[in-house]
């Protein structure tokens, strides 16, 4: 697969993931964490498609264009292991948490998963939705089935 399919199979996931994720949210209160700010794409997708929402954004440091970024209240900068846990108990309990960490090291990407998931245990309220790109094990999840269409490992569970 060329890197060029191999990116617009993993976009066109995120986005069918998002736009279920924002459908399966909608009886439940509560801000949106997106967990790797990046480019600032998925957070663009969630702002439209959730405006009355406010949304979190973390990641290490910005990439994103000007437009792209949040306000500095809603921009938490750091390691996720450090910034998640923190925030948890200001923001109050999410209902979608959105979390695009993947890299080229899986066994990397396997720790910070665990590390995420744990953390999130602290921030999701009942009926919150987490859709990522890297597995995970969060204790009272249930995996969701992936949107029709969806071409790429992509992962959603509900928070029971």
């Amino acid at each position: 697969m060329s890197r060029l399919t191999h990116m617009a199979e993993r976009l066109i996931t995120q986005g069918l993931c998002l736009d279920a994720a924002a459908r399966l949210i909608e009886g439940v209160a509560g801000p949106v964490l997106e967990i790797g700010l990046g480019k600032g794409r998925t957070y663009d997708h969630l702002r439209e498609l959730l405006p009355d929402r406010e949304i979190f954004t973390f990641d290490r440091d910005v990439h994103a264009p000007p437009a792209l970024v949040p306000d500095g209240a809603h921009l938490i900068l750091g390691d996720f292991r450090d910034t998640l846990p923190r925030v948890a108990a200001t923001i109050g309990a999410a209902a979608l948490a959105h979390a695009d960490i993947g890299s080229d090291d899986r066994a990397a990407d396997t720790e910070l998963a665990a590390a995420v998931a744990a953390s999130l245990a602290e921030c999701l309220a009942p009926g919150a939705i987490v859709a990522t790109d890297r597995a995970m094990d969060g204790e009272g999840w249930a995996a969701l089935d992936l949107p029709l269409g969806a071409r790429w490992p992509y992962f959603m569970y509900r928070v029971e």
